[in-house]
């Protein structure tokens, strides 16, 4: 046996994971936005801009692959722990980056450090997400529910993430705000570890690294379609729509540039505010407590294709609209929160159905070959980002989010309504 499957009477060890993973998310976003606007501001090309964030996913990626065996050696509460100190030190290690340093220097830097940020991202990330799977009831649709409210409650603290980064960047500059992030972090990790709940599995030897690989068709198929649902976000999300707009919004003056920071950061923030609130929604716009699961797959093949709708109409109007203007933005600023109102349905349903589909006895290993394939999308999203952009603008971005979404779906018709973990 791979972990121990006794469910802890825990909804305080439930609340405990959440409180720590919202910790970590809250520093996760405020420090992607730094780092984006202030090497932005220092002359960094989009493609310069997205180098700074591919060991950042590379590291997601390899993480994935090896820290459900970890947690089954150590037990998902030390990898836990050991995402939230590596934050920190990645935090900390930020300020000894120096302005005198070439822009070549400043990019490997920067690159290694956010590769170690990854590294911790994804430990805790996996340690959260395969704590649900024991922690959670089973009946009335239990799993969908905590996941949902774990994931949107996640990534809500990370939109307000952003607009702290972004505030923190526009106030007390870029040493001053790691130093800041580093020090909160550091007094939660301490406070999350003095009262965590006892419960959750210690983990134990015995698994073959190999067994990371999973043999169910579902989770392989998931996987896929997590692959392209997450490279058409961050096609845009990461390098186009923030350049876009701060090419928009800022006339080149030290004030006209925080007046961007801040919107550009509140608009981020209020995306991914949007789509936690919406994941954590999706259970109950799907009727999940009164639903099979098999109807739950079929739902993740019908909502991947409602979302190619938006990036091909995007597309569209961004080739129509040619030059930025007034009534183009507005229409960006609208059907982007309606990207992401969707997109987190879709996330919602792809949380909750990797932890359907595993088995509780390996649910670390699905979970952690699932998000090693999120984070690969992550990394191709990350890459055509600055690429897209630099070669086409916006219109080119928006019009390989719509590839990739379709090819999602495709992806997701593959799943198999029939097949389940228990």
């Amino acid at each position: 046996m791979i972990l121990a499957t006794s469910r802890p009477k825990g909804l305080n060890a439930y609340i405990a994971v959440t409180a720590a993973y919202w910790a970590f998310m809250l520093t996760d976003g405020a420090l992607r936005m730094l780092v984006l606007l202030h090497f932005h501001t220092l002359g960094f090309s989009p493609i310069s801009l997205a180098y700074l964030f591919v060991f950042y996913e590379i590291a997601g990626m390899v993480t994935n692959l090896g820290a459900g065996w970890l947690a089954m050696l150590i037990g998902f509460t030390r990898t836990l722990y050991i995402g939230l100190a590596l934050q920190i030190v990645a935090l900390l290690l930020l300020t000894l980056l120096d302005p005198g340093w070439s822009v070549a220097a400043s990019v490997v830097f920067v690159m290694l450090v956010q590769g170690l940020s990854g590294v911790a991202k994804d430990l805790a990330k996996m340690s959260s997400k395969s704590a649900v799977k024991l922690l959670a009831p089973r009946e009335a649709g239990g799993l969908f529910r905590w996941v949902a409210v774990l994931t949107g409650s996640k990534n809500a603290i990370k939109g307000l993430g952003f607009l702290l980064g972004a505030a923190l960047l526009a106030s007390i500059g870029f040493t001053g705000s790691v130093l800041a992030m580093a020090a909160v972090l550091a007094a939660i990790l301490v406070s999350v570890a003095l009262f965590m709940p006892p419960g959750l599995p210690k983990g134990h030897g015995g698994g073959k690294f190999r067994d990371v690989f999973s043999t169910s068709s579902n989770i392989n198929w998931l996987s896929a379609a997590r692959v392209f649902l997450f490279g058409a976000r961050d096609v845009w999300f990461v390098v186009g729509i923030p350049i876009y707009f701060y090419a928009v919004l800022s006339d080149g003056s030290p004030e006209g540039n925080r007046a961007a920071f801040f919107l550009i950061g509140s608009f981020m923030a209020l995306w991914i505010i949007l789509y936690g609130g919406v994941q954590a929604l999706a259970p109950r716009l799907l009727g999940a407590a009164t639903r099979p699961e098999g109807e739950l797959v079929r739902a993740a093949r019908r909502w991947a294709g409602f979302l190619f709708v938006v990036p091909a109409a995007l597309t569209f109007a961004l080739v129509v609209g040619g030059a930025p203007q007034p009534w183009l933005t507005a229409t960006l600023v609208v059907g982007l929160l309606v990207f992401g109102a969707i997109f987190a349905v879709n996330s919602s349903l792809h949380s909750y159905l990797i932890l359907a589909f595993s088995k509780s006895e390996r649910v670390t290993m699905d979970v952690g070959f699932y998000y090693m394939a999120n984070a690969g999308g992550r990394l191709v999203g990350t890459l055509l980002s600055g690429l897209t952009y630099q070669l086409g603008g916006l219109a080119l971005c928006m019009g390989t989010a719509a590839v990739m979404v379709a090819l999602s779906a495709l992806m997701a018709g593959r799943l198999d309504s029939r097949e389940s973990a228990g």
